[in-house]
């Protein structure tokens, strides 16, 4: 399903590649004093406290001959907003509205794009007289921002976020099996050290030789997806994107160029999964580079299982199960009971398991939880266990929202929340592990001043203090 598309439109040297520039997260557009700069529309992916959207950046709107050059830079504004579901409408608060501004006001209230105002450079004191007059442009309540600071994007974001966020909220906590979001196959990736057996283990579900396998270590170079299907145990089928890939090796001791791009294409594979199985052979226990992968795909959000293969062969089964439980107990506490299961690639056993458990973990990683459901965990959360008042002085926390799904990820807003204590947050991270049945998946809680201090009134005439970051 497409992201929705967000397209930044005013005049020229207002900020919109600036702005963009924010959003994409990177330097991906030109930004330079001179107007005219940004001539044809440029598409990025972008990211706002958890909202996941298409931004696009236009060229300044200018009133010229349509023959000309800016003329021709005004249609593809015009054909980007069109296109678009929401258009991000920038002024320049310090200079306040012109005669163009009206111009592209009148022209974006014939349209159908729905449209919120933004006044950009309002870091200054007397950008506020800026912000006022947008008014005069009958689209809503303008918003104070600064593109080149980072201010005012708590305000974006709530601004935003009734035209970007449609996800429809699931009847039931979790999807009935089979009918997996979107409907697509369950995205698995098998990753790990050289000869831990994946290739081997990918045969053995598809029931065939498809990849090579033998005892040297790094066989396996590309990363090679596999369609197949898992059928359950109500003898259901279950499509899986199978995803072999080559073995992880400490980078200091990657030094071949292949081995390289082998690795980056991996990386790049456990970014594309819903969930990722971890293999460890089980004949060599657990090393510092399998703790350093698990990091990394936790690190990309998504779901992890660590497998333990060739535990046919395995001596001392039990005792080696608990050594390996307690290290990663130890060794990965931000990823609090992740998921241990022990497998034989080569006689099949616990291959049933591995699968269904990777099917699940997708539904908890895929949850949205109710909004209902939310407020009364977070209630109880914060009446069993007060947030702390470092120097006499109460952090209060307000309200929840989820911004997104596929690691569920969370907003709590409130005051003083610079100040929340690390031992805090895991207190709430594994409260919502817990009593919202989310497991072991990755989750994302942000915490967010709830007011922008460029909104508040300063009868001082003094710039309004910065909260802590």
């Amino acid at each position: 399903m497409p992201l929705p598309i967000v397209a930044i439109v005013g005049r020229p040297n207002v900020g919109k590649s600036t702005l963009f520039n924010r959003l994409v997260g990177k330097r991906v557009a030109l930004v330079d004093d001179r107007p005219g700069v940004t001539r044809d529309r440029r598409e990025g992916e972008a990211q706002l406290m958890g909202l996941e959207f298409t931004i696009m950046d236009t060229a300044g709107f200018e009133d010229e001959d349509p023959a000309s050059l800016p003329g021709r830079m005004r249609q593809q504004t015009q054909a980007a907003v069109a296109d678009a579901d929401l258009a991000l409408f920038l002024i320049d608060a310090r200079e306040g509205l012109t005669a163009l501004d009206e111009e592209i006001g009148r022209w974006l209230r014939s349209q159908d794009t729905p449209v919120i105002v933004a006044a950009n450079k309002a870091e200054g004191r007397g950008a506020e007289a800026g912000r006022l007059e947008a008014y005069k442009l009958g689209l809503g309540d303008p918003m104070a921002i600064s593109a080149e600071h980072g201010e005012g994007l708590v305000d974006l974001f709530e601004a935003l976020r009734p035209h970007v966020e449609k996800e429809e909220p699931s009847p039931c906590p979790l999807p009935p099996a089979g009918e997996e979001e979107e409907g697509g196959p369950l995205k698995l990736a098998i990753v790990g050290r050289p000869n831990a057996g994946k290739s081997t283990l990918v045969n053995r579900m598809l029931g065939e030789e498809r990849m090579i396998t033998g005892p040297e270590a790094g066989i396996t170079r590309d990363s090679i997806s596999l369609e197949w299907q898992w059928r359950d145990e109500e003898g259901q089928l279950r499509p899986v994107r199978l995803v072999d890939t080559a073995g992880l090796r400490k980078r200091a001791k990657v030094e071949d160029k292949l081995e390289k791009l082998s690795a980056m294409d991996t990386r790049r594979t456990i970014d594309m999964s819903e969930v990722v199985v971890l293999l460890l052979d089980a004949t060599r226990g657990l090393e510092a580079q399998d703790l350093r992968i698990a990091d990394s795909v936790h690190e990309e959000g998504r779901a992890l299982i660590i497998a333990l293969n060739k535990w046919d062969v395995a001596e001392g089964a039990s005792a080696l199960f608990n050594g390996i439980k307690a290290a990663l107990e130890e060794g990965l506490s931000q990823l609090k009971g992740v998921t241990l299961l022990t497998v034989s690639a080569k006689s099949g056993k616990g291959i049933d398991t591995l699968i269904k458990v990777a099917f699940e973990l997708r539904d908890a990683w895929s949850r949205r939880v109710t909004t209902g459901e939310l407020n009364r965990w977070f209630e109880r959360a914060i009446d069993t266990n007060p947030p702390p008042a470092p120097g006499g002085k109460r952090i209060k926390l307000r309200y929840i929202t989820q911004v997104k799904s596929r690691p569920p990820s969370f907003v709590i807003f409130g005051s003083r929340v610079d100040q929340l204590p690390d031992s805090y947050h895991r207190y709430l991270i594994n409260s919502m592990r817990r009593d919202l049945k989310l497991g072991p998946v990755p989750l994302r809680l942000t915490m967010r001043a709830t007011k922008n201090p460029y909104h508040t009134a300063n009868p001082g005439g003094g710039r309004p203090s910065q909260p802590g970051r």
